[in-house]
């Protein structure tokens, strides 16, 4: 059982099975959740084999004592709300990690704040989805000084395949806004790869099949062309999601000057998958608006 004290605010889809790592791990746990319940429900789950964990009904209460929080909520707003509820408890010394996917703008705000408080603070965005998060497979791209990144990477790699410090803070965010744009292209690219074929009359899961030993091959294409095709898409990464990650993306281009063509068009075919009510669906959902 080790003695750094760890807390983990949002226990939405990624938060939940990642603190949940971090109990097994042996870190002693406190979780926070605005809806109270999912944080009562997380303690029922993970309260195995003497797992020191618990439940606080607000944010100071969950912070007072840690030496690293998590945090893991829904956008900016969220962010600054969160973060801001814990800088007034947490201890000189102390990291704060944001695992939110969220706007660079507002990883340099906080790591600004946190440095005058002398707490460490890093921009580390993830990916991988829920089944990443799930299977401890999470790749985690951050922002932020070695020092923190140091103390925080033992801690992280119980949910993380891979963790890196890409520079200083705001790099985690910029990186995982590449990561979305690369997804955005392949995804529209494998969707309508299927549709042509499918037009074709080709059977296009054994075409999956040879095309994916070559230079076609992408995560997207072993793991979501065969659900594509059978019209599944009730799991994943959501469309709402996507559409606010390539948001912060595109306004990131509108300041540095770089041209994201593709990826504005791919976000309108997204706010057309969200017109046929695919919000929640997964971000392979593309093919829907072809048919």
């Amino acid at each position: 059982m080790s003695n750094l004290k760890v807390s983990f605010l949002g226990l939405g889809v990624m938060g939940f099975p990642m603190a949940g790592h971090l109990s097994k791990a042996g870190y002693p746990v406190i979780v926070y959740n605005r809806t109270a319940q999912k944080a009562k429900d997380w303690v029922t789950t993970y309260k195995l084999d003497g797992a020191q964990v618990r439940a606080c009904e607000t944010v100071a209460e969950a912070c007072e004592e840690a030496s690293i929080v998590f945090m893991c909520v829904g956008n900016d707003n969220d962010v600054k709300e969160v973060a801001y509820q814990a800088l007034k408890v947490m201890k000189p010394g102390s990291v704060l990690v944001d695992h939110t996917t969220a706007s660079a703008d507002i990883a340099r705000e906080l790591y600004a704040a946190c440095t005058e408080k002398d707490i460490g603070f890093l921009d580390a965005p993830v990916s991988g989805g829920q089944a990443g998060a799930e299977n401890g497979q999470l790749t985690v791209m951050v922002g932020g000084d070695q020092e923190s990144y140091d103390k925080a990477e033992p801690v992280m790699s119980h949910y993380a395949r891979h963790s890196q410090l890409l520079g200083k803070s705001g790099s985690g965010q910029l990186a995982k806004m590449m990561n979305q744009i690369c997804i955005a292209g392949i995804v529209q690219g494998l969707s309508e790869a299927l549709h042509f074929g499918q037009r074709a009359d080709l059977d296009c899961n054994a075409v999956i099949d040879v095309i994916s030993k070559g230079a076609a091959q992408s995560w997207q294409m072993e793991n979501r062309a065969s659900t594509m095709l059978s019209n599944t898409f009730d799991f994943g990464f959501a469309v709402d999601w996507m559409r606010k990650d390539l948001g912060i993306a595109l306004d990131e281009a509108r300041k540095n000057g770089s041209t994201l063509a593709l990826t504005a068009l791919v976000d309108q075919y997204y706010a057309d998958v969200q017109k046929l009510g695919g919000g929640r669906w997964d971000t392979s959902s593309l093919l829907t608006r072809l048919k």
